[in-house]
């Protein structure tokens, strides 16, 4: 009986000797079906709170434990997690950590509001698309995944793979947009509106580069300033911390559709790198409705490329320095044989941030600068669709340049923030008007827009129920060198118009609260002003579509807005509901205003149009269980011209290409081997003129996604869009355009 006990005693002092002692443990890191989350962060927490970060290797991490420490993990899209060693995961030196899908509210809004917070402590609205989701859309394209927020949408129903990027401009919650953006599109910290135009060209930047998009909705000029009228896009870039990691997609279908993206990301010591490539093309499709078409239509589509690098160095714990070179070229064909559109362009973004000590005080700045050449020829069409003839060859080039600054501390409760912007553009239009088949003349026209903006900001945790954000914002911008110069081919006659410079301010504040009743219950509410400068292309820059010309007005000035909402959000385990009501006026908005209508010409001018509203709600649902996710929104808006004193007949109109309805719902299930992705969205009727002459009808579009693993790493998938061929009219000019058949793409991803 001693000898029995002795030995007991024995294994039992080993057991809590061996638990005693520090040890090196490989932490493998899966999700709730059983696959390998990449991307993953791993760290030992120790007894003081400090922090040491793992070891990382092929299928997971090394991490060196002592007595009382803890390992913590972390992952984009899930639920962090701490898990104390077991003697188990000692004795075998291995540790297994699955991961819960995060709630809404946990989800981190890395950059949105210029200070990380969590979702549930925002008190402005904000829409989070992560990896996961941009994996399960059957999209190839960012503009096409982002349709599934409501209330995002761009002048024109198309997608940016069939559709001149003119047309690409963004708008939020219903105020509209024409080319030029009401909304700030960013990436990696910069602006990617075009520097002349505003528009966005979607195919620079391949989904598969992208690590989350935050969709702000509602005024954000006092963080951001022009641009930002209506909301803003924040797109953060994919990265990697593991030693070697590779991403890489590739796909083939319909409309003779190829698609290839990839990511390789690397980490030597405190050097680190990053490449991202895509590539894309299609032969599109006929977008003239067929009772409308004509011998000469044909398919409109697209060939891009765009390729982006980051090179930096870390400096320990406390910043980093990078460099971001980037390029992008695309061809388009517009449907008839001489109607093209071809862009390149060069950019560069060097940027950092240091922090002083954790919380306490940290510096973050971006210098960037780029050139672009956008060429477009421009057609007239016979009636009978039988023949066209060329009116105008384009050629637009630009350059840019600008420098953001940001410093940020902690303070008590308060999260304070201040900067500075500077940003000049250049740009011209060189045309060759045609008559006839024959050139007649040459025009130049352009100009520059030198900018400077400067904003503090205060987040502030009231105790333990309420956040109160304050920001406020100075722009200033001046428009130089404007000329406008025609020389007649056939005198060579030369007249030129020299147009005065002139400088414009403005100042935009924002205050936002959010209280909460309960820990599941909570109330919020904003009020802010806003702003929009008018871009060097709609003060110089004049275009056709069709038989509609639409001449630049250097006499535009700055719209500005006024924005309020209120609304309420619950979360209680798998459920979040949100709805917030918003009304936003806009006085001096640009649009497109009708001049002469004939037969075969309508002519347009941009203007300084009033006042116009946009009143309404929208509502978010999410709802998990399980391996199933389900989300929903809907918005209403009601947008419409309230003031025009040059032409009082528009008054109560509604804003052309703004819906008053709209629906998406998004479903996702993941199984161990596979996963299914739907995504739906849905539009009533709206006006493709500003005299609501030209009515598109209402639209229901339905896209699908199958993901089979064939292994860990390696997966195929099958994506249709338009699965039930739904033909509806995207633009009525007052030709009948409509949107892509159905069509399908088979293709493999790995990781």
């Amino acid at each position: 009986m001693r000898t029995l006990t002795l030995r007991i005693a024995f294994v039992l002092t080993a057991a809590v000797g061996a638990f005693g002692q520090a040890g090196e443990v490989r932490v493998i890191i899966r999700d709730t079906a059983g696959r390998q989350v990449v991307n993953a962060a791993a760290e030992v927490k120790t007894a003081d709170g400090t922090a040491r970060p793992c070891g990382s290797m092929a299928e997971g991490f090394v991490c060196r434990i002592e007595p009382g420490e803890r390992v913590s993990v972390s992952a984009s899209g899930f639920a962090a997690v701490e898990q104390t060693l077991s003697s188990e995961a000692l004795a075998s030196g291995e540790m297994n950590i699955v991961l819960e899908p995060a709630g809404l509210r946990e989800t981190v809004v890395v950059s949105a509001e210029r200070s990380e917070a969590r979702l549930g402590d925002s008190p402005v609205s904000i829409a989070v698309l992560g990896r996961v989701a941009l994996e399960r859309t059957a999209a190839p394209t960012l503009d096409d995944a982002l349709r599934q927020v409501p209330g995002f949408s761009t002048f024109r129903r198309s997608s940016s793979r069939n559709s001149n990027p003119t047309t690409q401009g963004v708008s939020l919650r219903g105020v509209g947009a024409s080319g030029a953006s009401r909304t700030a599109v960013l990436f990696d910290g910069v602006a990617i509106n075009d520097p002349f135009g505003g528009w966005v060209q979607w195919n620079r930047i391949s989904p598969l580069a992208v690590e989350q998009v935050e969709v702000v909705r509602g005024g954000a000029s006092s963080l951001y300033g022009s641009g930002s009228l209506s909301g803003t896009v924040t797109i953060e870039p994919r990265s990697t911390r593991e030693p070697f990691a590779f991403s890489g997609e590739f796909s083939a279908g319909t409309q003779e559709t190829l698609s290839a993206a990839g990511f390789l990301g690397t980490n030597y010591r405190s050097w680190f790198a990053d490449i991202n490539f895509g590539r894309l093309q299609t032969e599109g499709y006929v977008p003239v409705s067929s009772e409308d078409r004509g011998p000469i239509d044909e398919a409109a589509g697209v060939r891009s490329v765009n390729l982006s690098g980051r090179f930096g160095k870390r400096f320990g714990e406390s910043g980093s320095l990078f460099v971001r070179p980037s390029y992008f070229s695309e061809d388009r064909t517009n449907g008839t044989p001489l109607q093209r559109n071809q862009t390149h362009s060069r950019g560069i973004i060097a940027g950092g941030r240091f922090e002083r000590a954790a919380g306490k005080l940290g510096t973050e700045f971006r210098a960037f600068g780029g050139t672009q050449v956008y060429d477009q020829t421009f057609t007239a069409v016979a009636a009978a669709r039988d023949a066209e003839t060329l009116s105008r060859l384009q050629s637009s080039p630009s350059q840019n340049a600008g420098l953001s600054v940001r410093v940020f501390t902690l303070l008590g409760a308060h999260s304070l923030g201040a900067g500075f912007e500077l940003r000049e553009v250049r740009g011209s239009s060189d045309e060759v008007g045609y008559f006839g088949g024959n050139p007649t003349s040459l025009l130049g026209t352009g100009g520059r827009e030198r900018s400077f903006g400067v904003y503090v900001q205060d987040v502030f945790a009231w105790g333990s129920r309420a956040v109160v954000a304050g920001s406020v914002r100075y722009d200033c911008w001046a428009n130089s060198r404007g000329l406008s110069a025609t020389r007649s081919l056939a005198t060579g006659i030369t007249t030129a118009t020299i147009f005065p410079d002139r400088e414009e301010d403005a100042l935009s504040p924002r205050l936002s609260v959010l209280y909460r009743i309960t820990p599941e219950l909570s109330l919020n509410g904003s009020a802010s002003r806003s702003f929009r400068a008018p871009t060097l292309n709609e003060l110089y820059r004049g275009f056709r579509v069709g038989n509609i010309v639409t001449n630049a007005n250097a006499d535009l000035r700055a719209e500005r807005a006024a924005s309020f909402e209120g609304g309420a959000s619950f979360a209680r385990g798998p459920v979040y509901l949100r709805g917030t009501g918003f009304f936003t006026e806009i006085d001096r908005t640009v649009a497109n205003v009708t001049l002469t209508v004939t037969p075969s010409l309508i002519t347009r001018q941009r203007q300084n149009a009033g006042k116009t509203r946009s009143a309404g709600f929208e509502l978010d649902a999410e709802f998990r269980i399980s391996r199933l996710t389900l989300n929903a929104g809907y918005l209403f808006a009601d947008s419409r011209i309230t003031e025009f004193p040059s032409n009082p007949s528009l008054v109560d109109r509604f804003i052309p290409q703004v819906p008053r309805h709209q629906f998406t719902f998004q479903a996702r299930y993941a199984a161990r081997r596979w996963d299914l992705g739907l995504q739906g969205r849905a539009a009533g009727r709206q006006f493709d003129d500003d005299q609501n002459q030209f009515r598109l009808g209402a639209f229901f579009q339905l896209d699908g996604l199958l993901n089979i693993r064939v292994n860990e790493d390696l997966g195929m998938f099958l994506a249709a869009e338009n699965i039930f061929n739904s033909r509806y009219p995207v633009g009525l000019t007052p030709l009948s355009t409509i949107a892509a058949p159905a069509s399908v793409r088979l293709g493999i991803r790995w990781k």
